[in-house]
């Protein structure tokens, strides 16, 4: 007999497990404030079974060192070998927003290096889910363009990064802007790999984070 045509539709379910930190500024629960939240995704230097290592890098350590920093942050840990996986990140999105006081219409995405790439990552999937997003020396995917154009945007590199090259930033900001994207380009001109220490400590960011809430997007086609 010929092939006959069938299409599948059936749920699946799957367990997932994931390590973070999560800094809570020191006024939280003193009043029925809905706070702005941060997904703060490390490096690959960062990645096993020991949050120590995230504590000492890029937003995470920031919090460890300002225990009012206004905004609650999680930072989960990449296990050993591994990438970033939308399907982890955003069930740990699900169970902070669902356990913590958060303004849903105020989550922010950031991450350096191999975080830039999960945050590229991460919002061309799932661009409903932000307010707007910040990644830093990361690679990218330029077909990402598409999902992300409607997406406040501000990305950070250093000029003379010999680890992620300043084109792979370059080549994803001139894609958004001939879409009509809302993207700023930051690049520190005598800066190597490392423009998270920078960055992170630049309270022009989070200022620009909060002039954003998050916008009607649809859904990514990817």
């Amino acid at each position: 007999m010929p092939n006959s045509e069938h299409r599948l539709v059936r749920p699946i379910s799957k367990t997932v497990e994931s390590n973070y930190l999560l800094h809570l500024p020191v006024s939280y629960g003193k009043s029925n404030t809905r706070w702005p939240l941060i997904l703060f995704l490390h490096g690959a230097g960062e990645r096993g079974n020991d949050l120590q290592k995230v504590r000492e890098f890029g937003l995470a350590r920031v919090c460890e060192y300002d225990p009012a920093f206004p905004f609650v942050v999680v930072s989960p840990q990449c296990p050993e070998n591994d990438f970033w996986r939308n399907d982890v990140l955003l069930a740990l999105l699900d169970e902070i927003t669902e356990t913590h006081s958060i303004d849903p219409d105020r989550i922010y995405l950031t991450g350096a290096s191999m975080g830039g790439y999960g945050t590229w990552c991460l919002a061309a999937h799932e661009p409903q889910r932000f307010a707007a997003i910040a990644p830093l020396c990361g690679r990218a995917a330029g077909l990402w363009v598409w999902s992300l154009a409607q997406l406040p945007i501000w990305v950070f590199h250093g000029a003379l990064d010999p680890v992620v090259p300043l084109r792979e930033s370059q080549v994803m900001v001139d894609g958004l802007k001939a879409l009509g994207c809302h993207v700023q380009f930051t690049v520190y001109k005598r800066c190597l790999h490392d423009c998270w220490t920078r960055t992170y400590r630049n309270q022009k960011l989070y200022d620009w984070f909060l002039s954003h809430k998050r916008a009607a997007i649809p859904k990514s086609t990817l």
